[in-house]
């Protein structure tokens, strides 16, 4: 726990140098340390993906970053010393209900991070996913060796810079570091409430009722957290401003849009608000849109160049550009069944049950799930159906009415692509509480949850808490729990302690997991890893093996065609 918090010192270091010096650039007159923190995110995500095009985010990079940080610091000096200043006059002026809850927030999120990794993806494609990276950068084809490295999100990106692998094993910790800026930024915005009692403020403000959600993704860099906190932010920002916007703020809200799409392309829909905003204030913001289009020309460019590399096209799972596709593209057959069982998934059927259901039958099967699946289905449903009267009665304005609509756009599209309700519970969440503040306002009685909802969080940090009630799959039923073993050194990065076996087929000579918990299992195996049972079923029914391209691990991967009988 104690070496998290050291590194993320050094990251809240970094990140509000290269933060400035994006705001300095950009001319976007920022005040708000998160937000800083949060702009030095995701300039270092994407210094690092230009860098991993051509080699592994490792020590050579460090070097780099820390001149980056010395030029940054020495030529923003002023700027960089005032925003620190002002941040610890602001956290002095909180309310000190509010001091004592972030307090305690950081110490749960801190102990949430050093105990097991609890999210089932980490195991799968996070920790090898990182490995990489840090070994070698985008690989080519590496998804012909593991289906789910085409999923390489800007997070794990983020994560392969601050892992420190050239020094420590252990550091996985990012979305950790992520909630607690948008505990600071919300716990603040809060404060502020008090103050002006302007309800935007209170809906963002109230985000760490949340945290007893938020915690069961933080040991692992989970992409999932940045989405729900960016979005959260981005939300804030889009009602306070959308009737009189200024080029500043809309050159931040692309940002978060950019951020969030190179997370994860699930939040595909968000792409429409800058769209929105510059359809609405066009005249104000037609002669500065120079910056934001090459911003987001070359944030695109950077996402094409990575799957071209990794998966071999544009973009994965995808066949919309088949001309541009190379010869260590994911065969045909693989995407289709990748593409096809994100929508299985979501539903939890077959193949020949979902062909056999109608889009009703669909419906009612993904509403009736069971457990937490069904549930946050259901309160996406509810509030469809009852947001209309919430917003015509209590807030009638144009911005919301537009988060609505995206709400549903988002649920509909996900509906025939991966209905898995952690794709669209941002707006679940968001919506809960803004229905929540039309009926309830004491603010006395908003502290005293805010400290209630933390109590939950420390007692399950520290006794077992079966999850068996609520979650579906068997590795999901068991919560991680603190350890004072760790109070020090956090647990290592996966929750395994399987051994592994070395095995050759063809040229490709691999470590599979001696104990398969599931079939794309894969831990923290030596590279290159993956799941024997994974590679003997797409032998069986697709014919594809994975073998390298060359003799050499950093030439990547492809996807060998074989008889049936060889």
């Amino acid at each position: 726990m104690i070496l998290i918090a050291i590194s993320w010192i050094y990251i809240l270091f970094t990140t509000i140098n290269l933060g400035v010096g994006l705001d300095k650039t950009m001319k976007l007159n920022n005040k708000n340390f998160a937000i800083t923190s949060i702009l030095g995110l995701f300039s270092t995500t994407m210094v690092a993906s230009i860098w991993a095009i051509f080699g592994r985010i490792n020590i050579e990079f460090h070097i780099v970053l820390i001149l980056l940080n010395v030029f940054l610091l020495l030529k923003f000096h002023n700027s960089v010393i005032d925003l620190y200043k002002s941040f610890l006059l602001e956290l002095q002026q909180l309310q000190k209900s509010l001091q004592i809850i972030l307090a305690v927030v950081t110490v749960l999120i801190l102990l949430q991070c050093a105990s097991i990794p609890f999210v089932i993806d980490n195991e799968s494609y996070y920790i090898q996913t990182i490995k990489w990276l840090n070994e070698y950068g985008f690989i080519k084809g590496l998804a012909n060796l593991h289906l789910f490295y085409g999923q390489t999100s800007g997070w794990h990106i983020t994560q392969s810079v601050f892992n420190f692998s050239f020094l420590y094993k252990n550091f996985n910790d990012l979305s950790g570091f992520c909630l607690l800026l948008g505990n600071v930024f919300a716990i603040q915005k809060l404060n502020e409430y008090n103050k002006n009692g302007n309800k935007n403020y209170l809906l963002v403000g109230l985000l760490p009722l949340f945290n007893i959600f938020f915690f069961q993704f933080i040991s692992a860099p989970s992409p999932d957290i940045p989405v729900y906190i960016f979005s959260f932010i981005f939300f804030f920002y889009f009602l306070e401003n959308f009737k009189q916007i200024t080029s500043e703020t809309f050159y931040l809200l692309l940002i978060l849009v950019l951020f969030l799409l190179y997370i994860k392309n699930t939040t595909l829909t968000f792409a429409v608000f800058p769209l929105i905003l510059l359809a609405f204030n066009f005249k104000s913001l037609s002669e500065k849109l120079l910056k934001p289009i090459l911003l987001s020309a070359s944030v695109i460019i950077l996402f094409f160049i990575k799957n071209l590399i990794i998966c071999g096209s544009p973009l994965f799972p995808s066949k919309i550009f088949p001309t541009l596709t190379t010869d260590y593209a994911i065969p045909s057959a693989i995407q289709t069944f990748y593409y096809d069982n994100l929508k299985y998934y979501g539903y939890f059927i077959t193949a020949e049950q979902y062909n056999s259901m109608s889009v009703w039958d669909l419906f009612i099967r993904w509403i009736t799930l069971p457990k937490l699946n069904g549930l946050f289905n259901k309160l996406s449903v509810f509030f469809i159906l009852v947001l209309p009267f919430f917003i015509y009665k209590f807030k009638n304005e144009k911005a919301l009415w537009l988060l609505y609509v995206n709400m549903i756009l988002q649920i509909f599209l996900l509906l025939i692509t991966s209905p898995q309700y952690r794709f669209f519970i941002q707006f679940v969440l968001f919506f809960s509480l803004f229905c929540f503040i039309c009926l309830i306002q004491n603010k006395k009685l908003m502290n005293v949850l805010l400290v209630l909802s933390q109590i939950p969080i420390a007692i399950i940090l520290f006794f077992p808490f079966n999850l068996s009630k609520f979650a579906n799959h068997k590795s999901l039923m068991e919560i991680s729990t603190f350890s004072t073993n760790n109070i020090v050194f956090p647990y290592q990065n996966s929750k395994s302690n399987t051994t592994f076996e070395n095995i050759q087929l063809g040229n490709l000579k691999y470590n599979s997991p001696q104990k398969n918990d599931f079939l794309w299992a894969s831990g923290n195996g030596d590279l290159p890893c993956v799941n024997k049972k994974q590679i003997d079923t797409f032998e069986k029914y697709f014919q594809y093996i994975p073998q390298m391209r060359t003799n050499e691990l950093k030439d990547g991967f492809y996807a060998k065609k074989i008889s049936i009988n060889e």
